[in-house]
């Protein structure tokens, strides 16, 4: 199993900042460094800026919405970083939130599942170099997108629902979840995934899973510092699908805490379910809770 980090630095800090983390990143060993598409930087222009100054780790979105952005647009941004990379971009792509697209940007959130399916139908050969003629419901697509140096880059999908994972088996190369237990992960994610790519003839999907992690003696404060901290993933409904479906209250609930050891063998559990790539969104308060979580992780990759 691959170990990320989830970058923060891209909510508050600036360019540099985010620069910053994913060098200190590559110099523990992870595998991965992940930044969320929010409501600050841009994150496939950070990634171009961090991937010309960082030159080892693979970097991935996770994730940008797709209802605001034309699959053709989104493909030649994410070409571009592909080619400053050296082909270490890993796009995560997602549909965000009804209320985001709609209350807030004013767009139609119609049909979500034939939406992706669409946009992926478009988005999956314009990533390979391949020119498309597509003729869907909302996208009539007829072109191709040349970009020097760039490699193909992989597509996973922020897909909770069965609709949603099996267009994500279909149609892109795998999936990334966040407030997804690890028993919803074993018994719905992973085996509708995979069922659905053996029955598409693809390979195997990419499983990737992010929890937020801190190691700790005072497990009750950081459970309940994660409650305030990821909230917000309590209330949006798709995310409180999976809360209700894994049967727990909130995101804290999900909260990897605890002792080194503890947070080890706990993701480190994660692989025997099979979860390829995990990330740590690290919630350590004090510097030595931030210190151990960060021993725990550099633990994890050297096995």
């Amino acid at each position: 199993m691959r170990i990320g980090l989830f970058g923060d630095r891209i909510r508050e800090g600036a360019v540099d900042d985010v620069v910053a983390e994913a060098a200190e990143a590559e110099r523990d060993g992870f595998d991965t460094y992940w930044v969320p598409q929010i409501f600050a930087h841009d994150s496939l222009t950070v990634l171009a800026v961090v991937a010309s100054q960082v030159p080892r780790i693979e970097l991935g979105t996770n994730v940008v919405p797709t209802f605001p952005r034309h699959p053709m647009m989104l493909a030649q941004q994410a070409l571009t970083v592909s080619s400053v990379s050296g082909g270490r971009l890993c796009l995560g792509v997602g549909l965000s939130h009804q209320v985001v697209i709609e209350s807030m940007m004013g767009l139609s959130f119609d049909k979500p599942v034939r939406h992706l399916r669409e946009y992926l139908s478009v988005l999956g050969p314009l990533s390979r170099g391949e020119p498309v003629a597509f003729d869907g419901e909302a996208y009539h697509v007829h072109a191709a997108v040349s970009v020097g140096g760039a490699v193909p880059f992989p597509i996973v999908v922020a897909a909770l629902g069965p609709q949603m994972l099996k267009v994500t088996a279909e149609l892109a190369d795998g999936t990334t979840t966040w407030c997804t237990g690890p028993e919803t992960l074993r018994t719905h994610t992973i085996p509708t995934i995979t069922a659905a790519a053996d029955a598409a003839g693809r390979p195997s999907p990419r499983i990737i899973s992010g929890f937020p992690v801190c190691v700790t003696d005072d497990i009750a404060g950081a459970r309940e510092r994660a409650a305030k901290i990821f909230a917000v993933y309590g209330q949006l409904p798709s995310y409180r699908a999976m809360l209700d479906r894994e049967g727990v209250e909130g995101p804290a609930d999900l909260a990897i805490v605890g002792s080194v050891q503890e947070v080890v063998d706990r993701i480190g559990a994660l692989a025997d379910i099979g979860v390829t790539d995990f990330f740590a969104a690290e919630f350590g308060a004090t510097p030595d809770e931030q210190a151990a979580t960060r021993l725990a992780m550099r633990t994890l990759i050297a096995t």
